[in-house]
């Protein structure tokens, strides 16, 4: 009896102890400051200029976002180095912060900060600034609905934090638009909305020269990723589709199971996973007045294929992506209506679908 009483005020008293442990853990864990001045994005507040020891960079296929002007920064740990065993899945160091800032209308309107404070653990953070344009205020977790004209009545709005989350994870945290592709030197000059890449700008060349990859990736410079298509258009439309649409729909996501594979990180050839899960399928979705000619992509027929469909609808039941954006990316319509309607068939016949 005493064994059994000491065991039990034993496994109690361990017991007390983690969960102690838990809740110190979450009570000291790092929360992103109340102004973005405080981030560590600016050297000069009163000048808002930028720090040195952050990094400015440009995705290759940037995101769609209503026509916003972006610019971005990381800073990585003082002597510290990404983890590129798996060129699909860079591993950050822990302490790596990420800034993007969005402007419309000339204007600074939010700037969004990712920041990794123990290793699989980032918090996410949206700043809104003040009419003053001096500084940016933490938004709360549910974020700010309309904060800012987009164009004819539509409005901007500040993400919860779960919205964020809903695209950053995915089994992992994802730094969407840092990876080998969207970093390399060699750009896609058709890319859509694509920024010009500066000289102080972080490319694969810049990590590879300056050592802060880990093992050594020389490969990377002599022959850097890209998407490997049989015309400019098939990349082009590719390279879209994966940044708009593969940080949801993919292998490892949550809604993996649907079978639609977008992402690329690393290049890849034409005939790569974008293709065979949409060429021909059926989908889950169904064009509502073309039910039975209703594929995920339709060589040589836009009007019943529901990728174009969807990503020109901006109707809540039907709009892809289904958050971030209010206003239809029409230069993004017109390229993959002429994609499929003009080369989706012959991609579709040397694939093999």
């Amino acid at each position: 009896m005493n064994i059994a009483i000491t065991t039990v005020a034993a496994a109690l008293f361990v017991s007390i102890v983690r969960v102690t442990a838990a809740s110190e853990t979450e009570a000291t864990a790092p929360v992103a400051p109340r102004f973005l001045s405080d981030t560590g994005l600016y050297s000069n507040v009163a000048k808002l200029e930028i720090d040195k020891r952050n990094r400015t960079f440009s995705p290759q296929y940037p995101l769609w976002s209503d026509g916003a002007t972006k610019r971005r920064w990381v800073r990585l740990p003082e002597g510290s180095m990404i983890n590129v065993a798996d060129l699909a899945n860079w591993e950050l160091p822990v302490g790596t912060k990420f800034w993007k800032e969005f402007s419309f209308n000339g204007r600074k309107v939010e700037t969004r900060f990712l920041w990794q404070t123990r290793k699989g653990h980032w918090v996410f953070a949206s700043y809104a600034w003040n009419e003053q344009q001096t500084n940016a205020q933490l938004a709360s977790e549910s974020g700010i609905a309309n904060i800012a004209d987009v164009e004819n009545g539509k409005r901007h709005s500040i993400p919860s934090v779960s919205e964020c989350r809903s695209c950053h994870d995915a089994g992992r945290t994802e730094t969407l638009g840092f990876n080998a592709l969207q970093l390399s030197d060699d750009r896609d000059p058709n890319a859509l909305h694509a920024e010009p890449l500066s000289g102080e700008m972080l490319t694969l060349n810049t990590l590879v020269s300056e050592n802060l990859l880990t093992p050594a990736r020389p490969e990377l410079v002599t022959n850097p990723p890209r998407i490997e298509a049989s015309s400019p258009l098939t990349r082009t439309a590719l390279g879209y589709l994966s940044t708009n649409c593969g940080s949801c729909h993919n292998n490892a996501g949550s809604i993996a199971t649907l079978g639609l594979d977008l992402r690329q990180t690393t290049g890849g050839l034409e005939c790569s996973a974008a293709i065979a899960t949409t060429i021909n399928k059926r989908g889950h979705w169904v064009v509502p007045d073309a039910q039975d000619e209703s594929r995920i992509v339709n060589p040589g027929h836009p009007e019943s294929s529901a990728l174009v469909r969807r990503i020109k609808s901006r109707r809540p039941i039907s709009q892809m992506p289904p958050i971030g954006t209010v206003v239809v990316d029409r230069e993004a319509v017109d390229l993959l209506t002429t994609w499929v309607q003009t080369s989706a068939a012959d991609v579709a016949a040397r694939c093999g679908h």
